[in-house]
């Protein structure tokens, strides 16, 4: 085990449409995408994909949907330990203009107790606070073995505070910033009385405002792709988790300003296309991004 990821497993179904009937209507959609979606979920498929094989602690359901999930994860040989729920948990997803509406159906009232794992190789823990109890546990552990701990805060969570305190590296988002009612110069000041190393927080469009270490803050602007070529920014986010996750057990003495510019690309890349799995990028897909759009990657 090299990495492993903590989170809620999905089936996505993502569609492009003008509209969305009401009543007794009817639409057909423009295109549409079936994939394994989930925060941390969508992130270790992005490790995966550009040549690390992470562990995935994550919901699974004994049905039909819970099968395909498996056999998507087999199929990027990705070592899946199940969580048992009854149901599988699916997103419906329309991106439209540069955002993206979600219904979520979630099943996560989980029937047995997350499964203890052997740690030893792991060099990184990301959780995305899906299953709190499992992820303060592994937090734990992995901070008393010395392994890197992240967190991918795209909303505050039932313990993130209490997480928080064992994370080395924690990205959060604007909505996590304005759950807490804090600006994002105060929320970074908090990361840092958490311990955290490194801390940031994605703004989209914007980029990311960041910090390493006891260096100031810095803004890590978002590479610009032609709103034309923008499909789905949906796990756009999730994809830049995993590929600086990626990042780092490739190249650990680097900086994390190398590894979020690489994250950076992964994600230009991935918003122009649609659903997860298509999102996902190679190696040369990343570096063809940063180059394409004024970052070239050294």
């Amino acid at each position: 085990m090299q990495a492993l990821f903590i989170g809620q497993s999905y089936i996505d179904v993502t569609f492009i449409t003008d509209e969305i009937p009401t009543g007794d209507e009817k639409t057909v959609a423009q295109d549409y995408a079936v994939s394994f979606g989930g925060n941390a979920v969508t992130a270790a498929f992005a490790c995966a994909k550009l040549g690390i094989l992470p562990d995935l602690l994550c919901t699974v359901a004994d049905d039909w949907l819970g099968r395909m999930f498996i056999d998507m994860a087999m199929s990027y040989k990705i070592s899946v330990h199940g969580r048992k729920v009854a149901r599988s948990s699916l997103s419906f997803i329309m991106p439209h203009h540069g955002q993206r509406a979600i219904v979520r159906c979630r099943d996560d009232h989980y029937l047995h107790p997350f499964p203890i794992l052997n740690l030893d190789g792991c060099r990184v823990l990301h959780i995305d606070g899906h299953q709190p109890d499992a992820a303060l546990h592994y937090v734990k552990e992995c901070r008393a073995r010395g392994i890197l701990t992240s967190l991918d805060g795209g909303a505050v969570r039932s313990n993130t505070m209490e997480v928080l305190s064992y994370i080395d590296v924690a990205v959060v988002s604007e909505r996590f910033c304005q759950q807490l009612g804090m600006p994002n110069d105060q929320v970074l000041k908090m990361l840092r009385d958490k311990g955290c190393k490194v801390g940031g927080i994605t703004q989209g469009e914007r980029g990311m405002l960041w910090y390493e270490g006891d260096g100031p803050n810095q803004q890590l602007e978002a590479l610009h792709v032609p709103e034309n070529r923008v499909i789905d920014t949906n796990g756009a986010g999730d994809l830049f988790h995993g590929a600086y996750v990626f990042a780092y057990l490739k190249n650990p003495g680097a900086s994390w300003e190398h590894h979020f510019r690489f994250a950076r690309a992964a994600s230009a890349y991935g918003v122009q296309h649609l659903g997860n799995e298509a999102s996902l990028p190679l190696l040369t897909d990343v570096a063809a991004a940063a180059a394409a759009f004024g970052d070239p990657l050294q």
